[in-house]
Protein backbone atom coordinates (compact mmCIF):
# COMPACT_ATOMS: atom_id res chain seq x y z
CA UNK A 1 0.00 0.00 0.00
CA UNK A 2 1.29 3.40 -0.94
CA UNK A 3 0.95 5.96 1.81
CA UNK A 4 -0.11 9.50 0.97
CA UNK A 5 2.61 12.15 0.99
CA UNK A 6 1.68 15.61 2.20
CA UNK A 7 3.48 18.89 1.54
CA UNK A 8 2.47 20.19 4.95
CA UNK A 9 4.63 18.52 7.65
CA UNK A 10 1.90 18.85 10.28
CA UNK A 11 -0.57 17.11 7.98
CA UNK A 12 1.97 14.32 7.39
CA UNK A 13 2.51 13.87 11.15
CA UNK A 14 -1.24 13.73 11.81
CA UNK A 15 -1.74 11.26 8.95
CA UNK A 16 1.11 9.02 10.18
CA UNK A 17 -0.18 9.17 13.76
CA UNK A 18 -3.69 8.20 12.62
CA UNK A 19 -2.34 5.11 10.88
CA UNK A 20 -0.21 4.17 13.89
CA UNK A 21 -3.39 4.24 15.95
CA UNK A 22 -5.17 2.05 13.36
CA UNK A 23 -2.27 -0.43 13.41
CA UNK A 24 -2.22 -0.47 17.22
CA UNK A 25 -5.97 -1.13 17.39
CA UNK A 26 -5.87 -3.89 14.80
CA UNK A 27 -3.01 -6.00 16.16
CA UNK A 28 -5.39 -8.84 17.06
CA UNK A 29 -6.31 -9.30 13.40
CA UNK A 30 -4.50 -11.44 10.88
CA UNK A 31 -1.93 -9.65 8.71
CA UNK A 32 -4.25 -9.91 5.71
CA UNK A 33 -7.24 -8.39 7.56
CA UNK A 34 -5.06 -5.67 9.05
CA UNK A 35 -3.70 -4.77 5.59
CA UNK A 36 -7.23 -4.66 4.14
CA UNK A 37 -8.36 -2.39 6.96
CA UNK A 38 -5.43 -0.02 6.52
CA UNK A 39 -5.93 0.09 2.75
CA UNK A 40 -9.62 0.85 3.22
CA UNK A 41 -8.93 3.78 5.52
CA UNK A 42 -6.15 5.03 3.25
CA UNK A 43 -8.56 4.87 0.32
CA UNK A 44 -11.19 6.90 2.21
CA UNK A 45 -8.62 9.56 3.04
CA UNK A 46 -7.29 9.66 -0.52
CA UNK A 47 -10.79 10.00 -2.00
CA UNK A 48 -11.65 12.66 0.56
CA UNK A 49 -8.55 14.62 -0.37
CA UNK A 50 -9.51 14.45 -4.04
CA UNK A 51 -12.90 15.99 -3.21
CA UNK A 52 -11.34 18.43 -0.75
CA UNK A 53 -12.74 21.93 -1.11
CA UNK A 54 -10.52 23.41 1.59
CA UNK A 55 -7.51 25.28 0.28
CA UNK A 56 -5.36 24.17 3.20
CA UNK A 57 -4.09 20.58 3.06
CA UNK A 58 -4.05 20.29 6.85
CA UNK A 59 -7.62 21.56 7.22
CA UNK A 60 -8.82 19.13 4.56
CA UNK A 61 -7.12 16.18 6.28
CA UNK A 62 -8.51 17.17 9.68
CA UNK A 63 -12.05 17.35 8.24
CA UNK A 64 -11.66 13.90 6.68
CA UNK A 65 -10.28 12.35 9.87
CA UNK A 66 -13.03 13.95 11.91
CA UNK A 67 -15.63 12.39 9.60
CA UNK A 68 -13.91 9.00 9.78
CA UNK A 69 -13.80 9.14 13.58
CA UNK A 70 -11.28 8.03 16.16
CA UNK A 71 -9.77 4.66 15.22
CA UNK A 72 -10.14 3.35 18.77
CA UNK A 73 -13.92 3.76 18.51
CA UNK A 74 -14.60 3.23 14.82
CA UNK A 75 -12.59 0.02 14.64
CA UNK A 76 -14.18 -1.77 17.62
CA UNK A 77 -17.16 -3.23 15.73
CA UNK A 78 -15.12 -3.82 12.56
CA UNK A 79 -12.40 -5.70 14.42
CA UNK A 80 -14.94 -7.64 16.47
CA UNK A 81 -16.72 -8.72 13.29
CA UNK A 82 -13.50 -9.70 11.49
CA UNK A 83 -12.28 -11.59 14.56
CA UNK A 84 -15.59 -13.45 14.77
CA UNK A 85 -15.29 -14.45 11.12
CA UNK A 86 -11.72 -15.60 11.67
CA UNK A 87 -12.75 -17.63 14.71
CA UNK A 88 -15.54 -19.39 12.80
CA UNK A 89 -13.18 -20.24 9.93
CA UNK A 90 -10.22 -21.51 11.95
CA UNK A 91 -11.86 -22.97 15.09
CA UNK A 92 -8.70 -21.83 16.86
CA UNK A 93 -9.55 -21.44 20.59
CA UNK A 94 -7.38 -18.31 20.81
CA UNK A 95 -9.38 -16.63 18.04
CA UNK A 96 -12.68 -17.80 19.52
CA UNK A 97 -11.88 -16.29 22.94
CA UNK A 98 -10.65 -13.04 21.37
CA UNK A 99 -13.88 -12.83 19.34
CA UNK A 100 -16.00 -13.45 22.44
CA UNK A 101 -14.05 -10.84 24.39
CA UNK A 102 -14.50 -8.25 21.64
CA UNK A 103 -18.20 -8.98 21.12
CA UNK A 104 -19.41 -9.49 24.70
CA UNK A 105 -19.85 -5.78 25.46
CA UNK A 106 -22.01 -5.30 22.36
CA UNK A 107 -24.00 -8.40 23.28
CA UNK A 108 -24.76 -7.10 26.75
CA UNK A 109 -25.69 -3.64 25.48
CA UNK A 110 -27.96 -5.05 22.76
CA UNK A 111 -29.52 -7.41 25.30
CA UNK A 112 -30.37 -4.48 27.60
CA UNK A 113 -31.86 -2.50 24.73
CA UNK A 114 -33.80 -5.60 23.67
CA UNK A 115 -35.35 -5.83 27.14
CA UNK A 116 -36.18 -2.13 27.15
CA UNK A 117 -37.92 -2.46 23.78
CA UNK A 118 -39.79 -5.51 25.09
CA UNK A 119 -41.11 -3.38 27.96
CA UNK A 120 -42.02 -0.66 25.47
CA UNK A 121 -44.03 -3.06 23.31
CA UNK A 122 -45.64 -4.49 26.46
CA UNK A 123 -46.94 -1.06 27.42
CA UNK A 124 -48.35 -0.61 23.91
CA UNK A 125 -50.02 -4.02 24.21
CA UNK A 126 -51.52 -3.05 27.59
CA UNK A 127 -52.88 0.19 26.10
CA UNK A 128 -54.63 -1.74 23.32
CA UNK A 129 -55.73 -4.54 25.66
CA UNK A 130 -57.44 -2.05 28.01
CA UNK A 131 -59.49 -0.74 25.10
CA UNK A 132 -60.36 -4.19 23.69
CA UNK A 133 -60.68 -6.18 26.96
CA UNK A 134 -61.16 -3.60 29.73
CA UNK A 135 -62.18 -6.13 32.42
CA UNK A 136 -59.01 -8.21 31.94
CA UNK A 137 -56.55 -5.32 31.91
CA UNK A 138 -55.51 -3.00 34.74
CA UNK A 139 -54.14 -2.83 38.27
CA UNK A 140 -55.72 -5.65 40.27
CA UNK A 141 -56.10 -6.02 44.04
CA UNK A 142 -57.72 -8.77 46.04
CA UNK A 143 -58.20 -8.72 49.83
CA UNK A 144 -56.28 -5.42 50.00
CA UNK A 145 -53.19 -7.05 48.43
CA UNK A 146 -51.63 -6.34 45.09
CA UNK A 147 -52.29 -9.19 42.66
CA UNK A 148 -51.35 -8.07 39.17
CA UNK A 149 -50.57 -5.18 36.88
CA UNK A 150 -51.35 -5.77 33.25
CA UNK A 151 -53.44 -8.44 31.60
CA UNK A 152 -55.11 -11.36 33.43
CA UNK A 153 -57.23 -14.14 31.96
CA UNK A 154 -59.46 -14.69 34.98
CA UNK A 155 -60.36 -11.45 36.75
CA UNK A 156 -63.00 -12.95 39.06
CA UNK A 157 -62.28 -12.10 42.69
CA UNK A 158 -60.00 -9.22 41.68
CA UNK A 159 -60.79 -5.52 41.92
CA UNK A 160 -59.39 -3.35 39.14
CA UNK A 161 -58.59 -0.08 40.94
CA UNK A 162 -57.47 2.29 38.17
CA UNK A 163 -60.40 1.90 35.80
CA UNK A 164 -60.18 4.26 32.85
CA UNK A 165 -57.10 5.96 34.40
CA UNK A 166 -55.12 2.89 33.41
CA UNK A 167 -55.00 4.15 29.80
CA UNK A 168 -53.32 7.54 30.51
CA UNK A 169 -50.95 5.88 33.00
CA UNK A 170 -49.81 3.33 30.41
CA UNK A 171 -49.68 5.97 27.66
CA UNK A 172 -47.47 8.25 29.78
CA UNK A 173 -45.30 5.25 30.72
CA UNK A 174 -44.92 4.36 27.03
CA UNK A 175 -43.84 7.90 26.11
CA UNK A 176 -41.37 8.13 29.00
CA UNK A 177 -39.93 4.71 28.20
CA UNK A 178 -39.59 5.57 24.50
CA UNK A 179 -37.83 8.87 25.27
CA UNK A 180 -35.53 7.16 27.78
CA UNK A 181 -34.54 4.43 25.31
CA UNK A 182 -33.90 6.99 22.58
CA UNK A 183 -31.75 9.09 24.91
CA UNK A 184 -29.78 6.04 26.05
CA UNK A 185 -29.20 5.01 22.43
CA UNK A 186 -27.88 8.48 21.61
CA UNK A 187 -25.55 8.41 24.60
CA UNK A 188 -24.31 4.93 23.73
CA UNK A 189 -23.74 5.79 20.06
CA UNK A 190 -21.61 8.82 21.02
CA UNK A 191 -19.19 6.68 23.05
Amino acid sequence: MKRIDFKNTSAQKIYNDYFKRIERCSTVLSKEDRTDLIMEFNSHIYEGLQKNTAKDELEGLLNILENLGMPEEVLKPLIADKKLRQATKTFNPKHVFQAIKLNIKNGIVFGVFGLLYLFLFSTIFLFIAKIVLPNNTGLFYSNNEFQSFGFVRDYKGYNEVLGIWFIPLVLISTIILYLTITLLLRIWRKK
